[in-house]
């Protein structure tokens, strides 16, 4: 990696564009139910939430949301609130 490259990802680290939304799996949630929220919560396409709810079943979790902490909470907690495990890292 070069130092132009570390240098920007500590410049994006720093301003909080690094941030993401991780849900992982549970035997709790249907499918139904994780892409509605995702739908609803965080704007996703039927599409693009429908990819990350199989890339939790298959992976175990997915990166469903990237961008600035602070825009992260609400939508991070609103996930939450619906069962969903989830946390920003």
């Amino acid at each position: 990696m070069s130092t132009q490259t570390q240098e920007l990802t500590a410049l994006e680290t720093a301003v909080g564009l690094e941030n993401s939304i991780i849900v992982y799996n549970d035997d709790i949630n249907t499918f139904d139910h994780v892409i509605e929220s995702f739908v609803q919560v965080l704007d996703h396409s039927f599409e693009q939430a429908e990819q990350c709810a199989w890339i939790i079943h298959t992976k175990g979790k997915c990166k469903v949301k990237q961008g600035e902490y602070d825009l992260l909470v609400p939508l991070c907690s609103a996930i939450l609130d619906r069962g969903i495990s989830a946390e920003i890292n």
